[in-house]
């Protein structure tokens, strides 16, 4: 059975006129025709879709059963063409994106906001992930766009597109009622030296590799040599961890927005390294709703 959308047009304007000659006129069509396609619809159907009599027709069962869905097909038929532009522009669809954890108190939440604004329709699907488990994603098409800390694998590299996004440098967040810091109230600044013999907090390398020599070069640079008191995947695991006292840790700037009670941060005086943050996402990804991201990332940052 193959029911085209012409017949469904007739059907609902005779249904609608209850008359085929003004369904004719309104159609700008012969009488013959359109009595002729409505009598190879309802062959097709195998039903009766008027009831005719000498007065006039009237809608039968089947037809009136027929015409809320015959309405409703056309209606969906007319906003095809709106509905194929607006995904080729990227105006609907679907993005998944990851993102670490650092990135959730500066680059993440504006981003978003800004291209919710633009792109109102489609709909984003969030993943916290360490930029290892990011790359990995990527390689495998589960998500479109990474928010990660480079570097990018050199086996991976001809397989992405990378834009940085951010730099800054890293600031010392220690816990408020450590008896070390009581003579340091009112600084503004600690050099590394004030924290001799504090534990350090850290990722782990193998999650953060880049991110993990930054931090011990800036004290190695000190002449110390720190103590790992623990290792935390997640930012807001170890900001935690120094609310708890367990230790200090070198954080990107940013994560200063994150307040959490008995937690300080503190510039350092030592010259840090920037960390950046940056999007990756795959060269053969040729999604409309990725381009149309990547490309306001551009024209704003």
């Amino acid at each position: 059975m193959s029911i085209e959308f012409r017949q469904l047009r007739y059907f609902v304007a005779v249904a609608e006129e209850l008359h085929v000659g003004r369904a004719a006129q309104r159609l700008h069509m012969t009488q013959p025709p359109l009595s002729q396609a409505i009598q190879g619809l309802e062959a097709l159907l195998g039903v009766e879709l008027f009831i005719r009599a000498k007065r006039g027709i009237t809608l039968s069962a089947a037809g009136h059963a027929l015409l809320p869905e015959a309405r409703r097909l056309i209606k969906d038929s007319l906003a095809l063409p709106e509905l194929v532009r607006s995904a080729a522009q990227g105006e609907t669809g679907q993005l998944s994106i990851a993102f670490v954890s650092s990135a959730d108190y500066n680059l993440l939440p504006p981003l978003l906001r800004d291209f919710r604004s633009h792109y109102p329709q489609v709909q984003i699907s969030l993943r916290e992930a360490t930029s290892d488990v990011q790359l990995e994603a990527l390689r495998l098409g589960q998500i479109d766009l990474g928010l990660m800390i480079p570097p990018i694998p050199d086996k991976l590299a001809e397989q992405l597109n990378y834009r940085a996004i951010l730099s800054e440098p890293l600031i010392l967040a220690a816990p408020g009622d450590a008896p070390w810091l009581k003579s340091k109230q009112g600084a503004a600044k600690l050099s590394l030296a004030d924290c001799q013999g504090q534990p350090l907090i850290i990722f782990p390398r193998k999650i953060a590799p880049t991110f993990y020599d930054a931090i011990l070069g800036c004290f190695q640079q000190a002449g110390i040599t720190p103590e790992i008191g623990q290792e935390a995947i997640q930012m807001q695991t170890i900001i935690g961890l120094v609310s708890a006292g367990m230790g200090i840790a070198l954080v990107p700037q940013s994560v200063s927005n994150l307040k959490r009670p008995g937690v300080v941060y503190y510039d350092l005086v030592e010259k840090t390294p920037l960390v950046e943050t940056g999007l990756a996402w795959r060269k053969d990804n040729h999604s409309p709703v990725l381009h149309a991201f990547t490309e306001l990332i551009r024209k704003t940052k």
